[in-house]
C-alpha cells in the first residue's frame, strides 16, 4: 500500500496484536465484513486457520455471526469495566457463551519438505472459529498487562484499538503507513501555510 492511502473497503487489516483487534477493526473506515468471500479472507488472514484451509461451506450465516461478535466485543473491549450495566453484562455473558464451544482442533502434518506444518483436524465450524476470537477476547479482558496495554488510535475519526507492545509504550497510531503518515502529512501541511510567505 502507498504511503498515504486509505485502504479500500475490500482491504483487510491484522495489525492490532490480537485477533479479537482485528475483528474490532473491520469496521474501519467502512463495513468490511460484507460478504462471504471477504470473510473467508479475514478468518485466513487472522491466523484462526493455517493458510489454503478450505472454507468452502462458510455461508451467508457466518459474517452476519462474526458481525454479531464483532458488537459484543466492542463495548467490552473500548470502555472501561461495567458490571452492573445492562449493555456490558450482556456483552459479557454472549462472549462468555461463545468461548465456551471448542475452538478448531489442531495437528502437526508432515508438509511437502517433510517439516511440520500446522493443519485442521477437519474443516472448521462456525462455531469453532467464533469461539476461538471469544477466547482470545477473554484472554485479553483477563489479562491486566495486556489490558494495560490498549491504546486508541489517535488519527482522525480512526476507532481502531491495538495492543501497544512497543518500546517505551509510546506508539501513537493503529498503523504508521496509514493513519501515521496521514497525521504528518497534516502536521507538514500546517507548518507551510504557517511559513511566512517570502518575496
Amino acid at each position: 500500500m502507498a504511503l498515504g492511502t486509505v485502504t479500500a473497503p475490500h482491504e483487510l487489516r491484522f495489525d492490532t496484536g490480537r485477533v479479537c483487534l482485528d475483528l474490532l477493526a473491520t469496521t474501519h473506515p467502512v463495513e468490511r465484513l460484507g460478504s462471504v468471500e471477504v470473510l473467508r479472507a479475514w478468518i485466513t488472514g487472522s491466523g484462526l486457520v493455517p493458510a489454503g484451509t478450505v472454507l468452502a461451506h462458510a455461508d451467508a450465516s457466518w459474517p452476519a455471526a462474526f458481525r454479531e461478535l464483532r458488537g459484543w466485543l466492542a463495548p467490552l473491549v473500548r470502555g472501561r469495566p461495567a458490571p452492573g450495566v445492562p449493555s456490558y453484562d450482556l456483552a459479557l455473558a454472549r462472549v462468555n457463551e461463545l468461548a465456551r464451544a471448542a475452538p478448531p482442533a489442531p495437528r502437526a502434518v508432515p508438509g511437502e519438505d517433510g517439516a511440520l506444518v500446522r493443519r485442521l483436524d477437519g474443516p472448521p465450524g462456525r462455531a469453532a472459529l467464533l469461539a476461538a476470537v471469544a477466547r482470545d477476547a477473554v484472554d485479553l479482558l483477563t489479562d491486566p498487562v495486556a489490558r494495560a496495554s490498549l491504546r486508541q488510535c489517535e488519527g482522525d475519526d480512526c476507532p481502531i484499538v491495538y495492543v501497544d507492545t512497543s518500546r517505551g509504550r509510546r506508539r501513537r497510531w493503529c498503523s504508521s503507513e496509514t493513519c501515521g503518515n496521514r497525521e504528518r502529512v497534516a502536521r507538514h501541511r500546517r507548518r507551510r501555510r504557517a511559513a511566512p510567505a517570502r518575496a
